[in-house]
């Protein structure tokens, strides 16, 4: 027996604005929007993987446990930086020694750029 993954869920202030800079990022379709049994309201970007973002009233605070990959489908790595920068994005870390760029998206959850492969 075994498990498959369904959704990467990201908690957030604002499910909405975060949503639209993933979605423009990773080119996936719109989000569609749905409430749980409670009347909360999650944005869901279905995908492969899919991305749940579901609020939560406290803010983020320290590092991420866990955090996206990412890499072009063509073209230079720090292309694909800046164009991510251009949608909101922050550059935490650029090394040299690190075939990564690590960024932060609107509400500061890092992820990492790597080389397209």
């Amino acid at each position: 027996m075994s498990a498959r993954l369904l959704a990467v869920a990201i908690d957030c202030a604002d499910p909405v604005r975060l949503a639209q800079f993933w979605r423009s990022a990773l080119g996936y379709p719109p989000p569609r929007r749905w409430k749980d049994s409670d009347g909360l309201e999650y944005t869901q970007l279905d995908g492969d993987p899919s991305l749940l973002f579901q609020p939560v009233p406290e803010p983020r605070s320290g590092k991420n446990r866990l955090h996206l990959d990412i890499a072009p489908e063509s073209g230079r790595q720090h292309t694909e930086v800046d164009r991510l920068v251009g949608l909101g994005a922050v550059v935490l870390s650029d090394e040299e020694r690190h075939p990564w760029v690590v960024l932060a998206d609107p509400e500061g959850n890092e992820f990492c750029v790597l080389p397209a492969r």
